[in-house]
């Protein structure tokens, strides 16, 4: 039970990484709050967690809806948060950079970059608190080793990735860790936009062929990893961008 009696909020957890990270995370003793722009999806996955996890519906990318899912956990679950992991994301399809519009790039960097500048303003004063906390941003491998179609995308991974350096950094005083979780693609719902082609066994191999290990990453690992950098066993582990690639930026 590496995470018992720990509050966490999870972003994007209606499905793929931020769902196996929230049933991970209960069944290591945590209560979570299930945060999602998908109500319905957030509540199929909370269902089963019984009085461990609560559904909040959240537009990541507007402080309203952040600050009401802060609220709605300190409500919940005691007035605390140890844990804030910000997994929601979003890609444009893989395709030549200037055939992305400034609407795409827009929500790009509003879904994952800004909405993490939202909870690090909602959530830091009630850590500083608390005396210590843990923030996972969930970046990727295309922010250290990009490819091309994926140029915005790209760098919006790369501001992640940075930005959790930084945040370590000027967070440290204040006993709250900061890191980034850096998978490579996955099986999950964007896998198509990040192949800008269609999801089949020939085109899932081109990819795959750029993996040493020779597979996606699946939710697991990625959970696997959350799991790890939250609790005490990585207590002196903060600012780094951790690879769960199969060896991808080698």
């Amino acid at each position: 039970m590496k995470l018992k009696d720990r509050v966490a909020i999870v972003t994007g957890a209606a499905s793929g990484f931020g769902a196996e990270i929230a049933r991970q995370y209960v069944a290591e003793g945590a209560k979570v709050a299930i945060a999602d722009i998908d109500a319905e999806g957030a509540k199929a996955v909370a269902g089963p967690l019984g009085d461990s996890a609560i559904a909040v519906a959240c537009d990541v990318s507007k402080r309203t809806d952040i600050d009401a899912a802060v609220a709605a956990a300190l409500e919940r679950f005691g007035g605390r948060i140890d844990i804030v992991v910000n997994n929601a994301g979003f890609t444009h399809r893989n395709q030549p950079l200037l055939d992305v519009d400034e609407a795409t790039f827009d929500r790009v960097f509003d879904v994952n970059v800004k909405a993490i500048f939202h909870m690090v303003h909602a959530v830091v004063p009630v850590m500083r608190r608390r005396k210590g906390g843990v923030i996972l941003n969930v970046g990727s491998t295309a922010g250290i080793r990009p490819r091309p179609g994926l140029t915005w995308y790209n760098a919006s991974k790369g501001a992640v990735n940075l930005m959790s350096k930084s945040l370590a950094v000027e967070l440290a005083p204040d006993n709250i860790r900061v890191n980034a979780i850096c998978p490579v693609m996955g099986a999950t719902g964007m896998l198509e936009a990040f192949m800008g082609m269609p999801d089949t066994p020939e085109n899932r191999k081109r990819f795959i062929a750029t993996i040493p290990m020779g597979r996606l990453s699946e939710p697991r690992d990625i959970a696997r990893a959350a799991v790890f950098l939250a609790s005490d066993d990585a207590d002196f582990v903060t600012g780094v961008e951790f690879p769960v690639d199969g060896g991808r930026t080698i």
